[in-house]
């Protein structure tokens, strides 16, 4: 019996683990699978919610880490995790996507010379201002097993001299967790919540330090917003960073009537949103693949993006932070001028977690 541990810390991480542990669950016989909640996200109420929505087990382990600068989280979580390593001692750790979690459990499992699979690896912004990215490039240059979603994953992965035996083009896996899903977003009752019609209102997310933590910026943002809201409800669920500098800032006295602001939605009320949405408006990185797989317009409030294949083949459109080409860039989607039509990309089918289960398996 083989013991495997997967690593969450921030709501997204939850959705691409979910399928990983379904499949896994298939194997009971020959692998032990085991969850550890670092706790890097500090909204215990909204990681319950994600875990119940998703049907996930309760963690095995809960480092209950919290917030914290860069620095103390991730050394947080490097002490607490290799107490569970020394005391479970797995054959494997796998981690996901690009968050503090990621990078400092693969470092402490490397060092202790327990093989490390990332999923999601591969994925270049090209911008080290970001700390995800700094993530990403660590996480999957220590990592034994990289699992890419996309073809440039591949790609930033040979110029970074990662051998093929390394590397597996294997698709998506919060695709996976949104196909499985589908059923329970149909029944979703969030738009009857919010009083909203089907591809008539838009939804917004802004979190990324270079839209929310300067006040001109997040000023001009929320009055091109404001502008918009006045044909098109808004609804902005908004990360606890944006909330605070609104209060900051002192510009919770300019949201309109027609922007709604409102705490984080669980994932089944939100993919319903994004699905049945006009327009989406953020700098988030997965609700880029999730549009794409939705064919939802998408218009990305940043100069750069990892996930290249959602402008390539998709719904997304890179616009940057230039305030006068997003309110271009509005305008042009509501109006029908700037629309793509746009393509799932390959291997996005729902079995993404199969091929990763089934390679590890094969190895380990």
């Amino acid at each position: 019996m083989k013991k495997i541990i997967s690593v969450v810390g921030a709501r997204p991480n939850f959705m691409k683990v979910a399928p990983i542990h379904f499949e896994f669950a298939k194997h009971k016989d020959i692998v032990n699978h085991l969850i550890c909640h670092t706790g890097q996200h500090y909204d215990q109420n909204m990681s319950n919610v994600f875990f119940e929505e998703l049907e996930l087990p309760k963690p095995d382990f809960h480092l209950g880490v919290g917030s914290g600068s860069h620095a103390q989280q991730t050394a947080a979580i490097m002490v607490e995790f290799e107490k569970v390593l020394n005391r479970e001692m797995p054959d494997l750790i796998i981690v996901v996507g690009d968050v503090n979690s990621t990078i400092a459990c693969s470092l402490v499992a490397r060092k202790m010379k327990i093989p490390v699979a990332h999923v999601e690896a591969g994925l270049r912004s090209f911008d080290r201002d970001m700390p995800e990215e700094i993530n990403r490039i660590l996480t999957d240059a220590i990592s034994d097993y990289l699992f890419v979603s996309e073809p440039s994953g591949m790609e930033n992965l040979k110029r970074e001299g990662i051998s093929d035996d390394r590397k597996y083009l294997v698709g998506n896996v919060m695709i996976d967790s949104l196909i499985r899903n589908l059923p329970k977003i149909e029944n979703s009752s969030i738009l009857k919540r919010f009083n909203i019609t089907r591809e008539q209102y838009i939804l917004a997310t802004l979190h990324r330090p270079i839209n929310v933590d300067n006040k001109t910026s997040l000023t001009e943002i929320l009055e091109i917003l404001n502008k918009h809201a006045q044909n098109h409800k808004i609804i902005f669920p908004v990360h606890p960073r944006t909330k605070a500098n609104f209060k900051n800032f002192d510009l919770e006295k300019i949201i309109s009537q027609n922007l709604i602001v409102c705490d984080p939605i669980g994932y089944i009320d939100f993919i319903s949103l994004i699905k049945n949405a006009a327009l989406i408006i953020t700098d988030s990185g997965g609700i880029q693949e999730e549009s794409t797989f939705l064919k939802v317009q998408c218009l990305t409030l940043r100069e750069n993006t990892e996930r290249p294949i959602t402008i390539e083949l998709g719904t997304n459109h890179l616009i940057g932070t230039n305030i006068e080409n997003i309110d271009r860039a509005i305008s042009s989607v509501l109006n029908s001028q700037q629309i793509k039509e746009g393509t799932i990309p390959p291997l996005w089918d729902g079995k993404a977690a199969e091929r990763i289960c089934n390679k590890l398996i094969e190895n380990i």
